[in-house]
């Protein structure tokens, strides 16, 4: 389980990586399935940008990317739309799960 914190067009100080290692932290241990998350950061002419790529197994990939006057709350706002992706995601999945015991379809024997 890697976190990669990416700096472009800026220079991030090691709090704001710590941070941000952090926060992807939080996500690794709240959705065991995460293998990789890539925090990228970005300052463009008016704000702050926070992305977040999250790969997990079985060819997950999820995405969040905010922007803000301030780089903690882009970072957190990121994160807040991950955890919904992800929390959906795992939803679905165990919603997918079949049905124990019942009768089939086609009135098998």
């Amino acid at each position: 389980m890697a976190v990669e914190v990416t700096a472009r067009h800026m220079n991030a100080s090691e709090e704001m990586n710590d941070y941000a290692r952090v926060k992807a932290g939080g996500l690794i241990a709240e959705f065991p399935r995460i293998e990789h998350v890539h925090v990228i950061m970005d300052i463009e002419k008016h704000g702050h940008i926070a992305e977040l790529v999250v790969q997990a197994r079985r060819h997950l990939r999820v995405e969040a990317k905010e922007q803000s006057d301030n780089m903690r709350v882009s970072l957190d706002r990121a994160v807040e739309k991950v955890e919904k992706q992800l929390r959906r995601l795992e939803k679905k999945v165990h919603n997918h799960r079949p049905h124990s015991g019942g009768a089939r379809a086609g009135g098998g024997k």
